[in-house]
């Protein structure tokens, strides 16, 4: 007993100093970087934001952070396993037979061969395999789950994307595969933790069979384990996600809590959906979760709350949930009193900006609750939600927070720490995450402290992707 009090003693002590390491920025770094800030120009701000050494990204749904032309080439390359796959480029008048008709009307939906074969002659006159797509028919259909026209909003991502993909994002060897593309691609900019939210339900093979949850699993270990994926160093934890305003939400509840409790690498649920159906709303769900805790001792929650703009009470009630963070937390601002209680923690806000720019809960950043959050002691850490959908990157998050808010260096150090501290991995993970992280910090700053910040000139470009691109004068260089 001694000898455990002792380990769960220096575990602590080790955590508590990597903590500082962190968020303790080298003398003199802080100033330097405000004059670097105060004279860069946007392009040398980026580029600096994307050499920078990151944390991790604790919310991310997998199938909304996939770049168009990656699903393009996912469904038409190996990984699809031969599946074929055919997309709607037509309406009609056609009588709906068979299951492809779910979403009737709906430009650019995307079917399995199999499902393609259950319809009527009429509808499949409708359908175009995608293979056969003209250039044009491409990248309209590339554009369509992009949410990039100022005509776009919540109403089109939420109600038409995820449709238009469709038995795309079925296909567990795609979903396995877009995931290695997702994770080289945060390495690239310096991320060692990723938690995306991956349901391990509803998968099915190529002839409409449905497959096991731990199938699926089997299928996303194999591809992680290639020496690709292995060799960029991040470590991966998962959240088992589901829809919470469906009928069936309260079982699919359930079969969450078995996965998390099963799959070692899936370690939290979270309940996503959009919040203005108030079908799905916290308190439904108090007395299943309180029943599943009486048979479960290993599940985290992290759940979305406060992703509306009216003020209501939901951050509050996710809280009784049992949540440990909360993801977008947008409208805990009208509600002083839960805001209050959660300054200095234990609870972070998983903050998304351009999620919340793209979707209308502000017009303009200069309206998000962000900074107040972080001034006011609240934990936060910043987070790209959907960035394939918004055609973003997690320096994209980092730049349009300093742009718009001013940050300091320290502060971005804290919410870099916050991504570790407020994972679902165990005290060693975070420790030893957070020490590799501190060093990598150092000496970032020490390379650039000899460096004159107003003469910084041309740095390693990062990728310009779309919403920089049409937001900030970044791409002329591309």
């Amino acid at each position: 007993m001694v000898r455990c009090w002792i380990r769960i003693c220096l575990r602590s002590v080790l955590l508590g100093w990597a903590l500082s390491q962190t968020v303790q920025a080298s003398e003199g770094f802080s100033q330097w970087f405000d004059t670097f800030k105060a004279s860069a120009t946007d392009a040398e701000l980026h580029d600096f934001l994307y050499g920078m050494p990151k944390g991790g990204d604790l919310h991310q749904h997998l199938s909304g952070s996939i770049f168009s032309e990656w699903w393009w080439a996912l469904a038409l390359g190996p990984p699809a396993q031969g599946e074929v796959f055919y997309t709607r480029l037509q309406f009609g008048n056609c009588a709906p037979i068979g299951r492809a008709s779910e979403h009737e009307q709906l430009l650019f939906q995307t079917i399995s061969q199999y499902r393609y074969d259950q319809l009527a002659a009429c509808e499949r006159g409708l359908f175009t395999e995608l293979s056969q797509l003209k250039p044009a028919e491409q990248q309209a259909w590339m554009n369509s789950v992009r949410l990039d026209q100022p005509s776009e909003g919540r109403d089109e991502f939420f109600e038409t994307h995820w449709q238009r993909l469709g038995d795309v994002i079925a296909n567990p060897w795609i979903m396995a595969e877009a995931l290695a593309l997702h994770i080289k691609a945060f390495a690239d900019e310096g991320l060692v933790y990723l938690e995306p939210q991956i349901t391990l339900m509803g998968y099915r093979d190529q002839t409409g069979r449905a497959l096991s949850p731990g199938d699926v699993a089997s299928i996303f270990r194999a591809r992680l384990k290639q020496p690709d994926v292995v060799d960029t160093g991040v470590t991966l934890r998962f959240q088992q996600s589901i829809l919470r305003f469906l009928p069936n939400a309260e079982a699919q509840l359930k079969q969450a809590y078995r996965i998390v409790s099963e799959e070692p690498e899936w370690v939290a649920v979270n309940m996503v959906g959009r919040e203005d159906d108030d079908r799905g709303h916290p308190l439904r769900f108090l007395e299943t979760i309180r029943g599943l805790r009486q048979q479960y001792p290993n599940v985290r929650l992290s759940i979305h709350a406060g992703e509306v703009d009216e003020p209501n009470y939901h951050v509050r009630d996710t809280l009784l949930l049992g949540a440990d963070r909360i993801g977008h937390g947008f409208n805990l601002i009208s509600d002083p009193q839960t805001l209050v209680q959660m300054r200095h923690g234990p609870y972070l806000i998983e903050i998304n900006l351009i999620s919340n720019l793209l979707l209308e809960y502000v017009s303009e950043l200069s309206q998000h609750p962000f900074p107040e959050y972080l001034r006011l002691g609240v934990p936060v850490a910043l987070a790209t939600d959907d960035r394939g959908m918004w055609d973003s990157t997690m320096t994209d998050e980092y730049f349009v927070a300093v742009k718009s808010f001013n940050l300091s260096w320290d502060e971005l150090r804290l919410l870099i720490k916050n991504s570790i501290q407020y994972s679902f991995l165990t005290s060693e993970s975070k420790s030893g995450l957070l020490n590799a992280l501190g060093a990598r910090l150092m000496a970032f700053e020490k390379h650039w402290q000899t460096q004159d910040p107003t003469q910084i000139g041309v740095l390693k470009s990062g990728p310009k992707r779309g919403f920089i691109c049409r937001n900030y004068d970044l791409c002329e260089r591309q």
